[in-house]
């Protein structure tokens, strides 16, 4: 069992940044990768970006390409979002979820972080 724990949501105006943190903790040897999603009001949860932690390899939705960057620390089991040029639409509850190695999806999940953008 992975637990995760986001941090560092709040509220930007558009065009600022943000950095996501995300803590896990729990058996983590077994992790394959992590990945964030979001959820907008009225909304179905969208895939934002994942990162294998073997590798660093990344993979970004096409809303963030650019602007969004995923990193990690192994050693401090530390997922990042950071977040820049910051638009309205991006205003969502963000989540943290973790992928092990006998699963084939995300299993294990974040309590979310609210970033809101103003215009």
């Amino acid at each position: 069992q992975v637990q995760l724990v986001e941090s560092g949501g709040g509220l930007v105006q558009a065009g600022g940044s943000l950095r996501l943190s995300c803590a896990v903790s729990g058996r983590t040897g077994n992790t394959y990768g992590m990945g964030w999603f979001r959820q907008a009001p009225g909304k179905e949860r969208e895939f934002v970006a994942s990162i294998r932690w073997s590798t660093g390899s990344t993979i970004y939705s096409d809303s963030v390409t650019g602007r969004f960057t995923i990193s990690r620390d192994n050693a401090e089991n530390m997922v990042y979002l950071q977040m820049n040029s910051l638009k309205p639409e991006a205003t969502a509850v963000y989540y943290c979820a973790a992928r092990s190695s006998v699963l084939s999806t995300f299993g294990s999940w974040g309590q979310g972080a609210q970033v809101t953008v103003s215009s």
